[in-house]
């Protein structure tokens, strides 16, 4: 659909946007100046017989097809601390995406934005209000598409060890789909197909790189955003197979009816995944149970391998993280991330194994570098920078080579944030991208002020991340500091606050001590 028609129908009927897909006309709906489509399916229910299969197409529709609501958030153990609303649907129906466009006409197609949710690969939706795309179209004048996607044992747990009916990376394939439904509909939003932004945070950020290595990933995006992403967090088949096995195991199902698992019961599924999700950090920490894998298909390596081999796609990447990652982890007392001197220590026991080239001085040298690592505190250091500062430095070493990068640090904590010790805590810059703050009376990180500040950082990332969209350059244009690419002879790097500051290499101790090496889980 032309950029001409889809004006036409605006004007034919504002209050009621119309735009019609590949698969049938979709009716939004119009909050102020920003135009909503919720829950428009990009692919088929993947249910029954194609609950482990690839995504397909959906079924066409005649009419006009209303979509103001959220399709079914994908199945999750909804007892966790991620913020969903608990009137949000559950079921296997979660192949869809929401689209937020400008209500104005526009002249020339307008940049396209994907989000990716992050959720630890096994939580979250693009339901979440956090994601709530309508100010930051509002301000950057582009079109935002937040896609939902299978996550846990749907998504990222890897069974193609029990069978060759199994497909593993469910929920990158899914991602995929969406992005090829992005490239084939999008202008019929007002979107560009040639100027598409891929961008997400936490396993959304993880997506994000690993599609960066993706060869099927070519052209589907032209540049990329990731915000905390655990980069090394892809395991290999036999790490995989064994977390399959206790999958069994778990939901007492023998090996050889592992095709029965097309029929199981969806809750029975939940449940057991909800165990296997929480004891898989316990037992390994620094692992997760629900995650990418080298598949050598659509991952043909690792990922931090390919980037090093110079095999990830050339497009513009952002990418960094929070200064204080883990400190999140501690306070809900998840167990996705190690937190205590003794599961610090484990986990780099783990990659050590993973690694038998690395030597004892090597990892000598990296505990060295966290002289309290006995303490709460300095565990909590080397969690986040094994998992989130390290990795993202790993990547942008490595891509900088063939691409412009940006590298940031997202500093800036409320007064409140900095008492409760959370500081700039993992997902805590997700508010500011999206410019969307609870309430006073909701939002406990105002309650001993700093909402003024955390809006004026909030401007200046919405317009950096805006800019990059539709130039390819973060410029804010607003007058903010000057933020140079990333090279790995001076790694410069944006550190985010109240008032921000460019930096060259802000962790240059760590990078002596993990050295330039990535190192991860096998």
């Amino acid at each position: 659909m032309s950029t001409e028609l889809f004006r036409a129908t605006l004007t034919q009927d504002e209050s009621a946007p119309v735009a019609e897909t590949e698969y049938g006309r979709v009716r939004g709906g119009r909050d102020g100046e920003v135009l909503v489509w919720r829950g428009v399916p990009y692919a088929a229910a993947p249910a029954g017989p194609h609950r482990f299969s690839l995504p397909r197409a959906p079924q066409p529709w005649d009419g006009i097809r209303d979509t103001t609501e959220f399709g079914d958030i994908a199945p999750q153990n909804m007892d966790n601390t991620v913020p969903i609303d608990k009137g949000l649907r559950m079921g296997e129906d979660c192949l869809w995406l929401n689209v937020f466009a400008p209500a104005a006409t526009a002249d020339t197609p307008r940049p396209v934005m994907v989000w990716l949710h992050g959720g630890a690969y096994c939580l979250g939706t693009a339901a979440q209000g956090i994601y709530d795309g309508r100010k930051l179209v509002e301000m950057g004048d582009v079109v935002l598409v937040t896609v939902n996607y299978r996550i846990g044992a749907l998504g990222f747990l890897d069974l193609s060890s029990l069978s060759p009916d199994f497909v593993p990376n469910l929920g990158l394939h899914d991602q995929l789909f969406a992005l090829e439904w992005v490239q084939r509909n999008i202008a019929a939003f007002g979107g560009d197909p040639d100027n598409v932004t891929l961008f997400g945070e936490s396993s959304g950020g993880g997506c994000v790189t690993a599609l960066l290595t993706a060869p099927r990933a070519a052209g589907l995006f032209h540049r990329a955003i990731a915000q905390s992403p655990p980069a090394t967090t892809v395991f290999g088949p036999e790490r995989a197979a064994g977390v399959a096995d206790r999958f069994l195991e778990l939901i007492d199902m023998p090996r050889e009816r592992a095709a029965d698992l097309l029929e199981c019961p969806i809750d029975r599924i939940i449940d057991a995944a909800a165990v296997l999700i929480d004891e898989v950090p316990i037992q390994s920490p620094g692992t997760l149970a629900a995650a990418p894998v080298v598949d050598g298909d659509l991952l043909p390596g690792y990922p931090t391998d390919r980037f090093r081999d110079g095999l990830s796609h050339q497009v513009p990447l952002i990418i960094g993280t929070n200064k204080d990652e883990a400190s999140l982890f501690r306070l809900f007392r998840s167990p996705i991330m190690p937190v205590t001197p003794d599961a610090v220590n484990a986990m780099l026991n783990g990659v050590q194994a993973s690694h038998p080239g690395m030597s004892h001085e090597r990892v000598a040298e990296i505990t060295a570098a966290y002289p309290d690592l006995a303490k709460p505190r300095g565990a909590l250091a080397m969690s986040t920078d094994a998992a989130f500062r390290m990795p993202a430095h790993w990547v942008a070493d490595t891509h900088s080579r063939h691409s412009r990068t940006w590298m940031y640090r997202f500093d800036h904590a409320t007064p409140m944030l900095r008492a409760a010790r959370v500081g700039a805590g993992h997902a805590t810059e997700l508010p500011y991208v999206f410019g969307n703050f609870g309430t006073f009376d909701h939002d406990p990180t105002f309650w001993l002020g700093g909402r003024k500040v955390a809006a004026e950082v909030s401007g200046r990332m919405m317009r950096r991340w805006l800019a990059f969209a539709r130039h390819g350059v973060p410029a804010a244009l607003d007058g903010s500091k000057h933020w140079p690419p990333y090279h790995e002879a001076t790694r410069t790097t944006l550190l985010i606050d109240a008032a921000d500051r460019v930096v060259d290499d802000p962790d240059h101790d760590l990078h002596t001590a993990w050295g330039e090496q990535a190192l991860g889980f096998a």
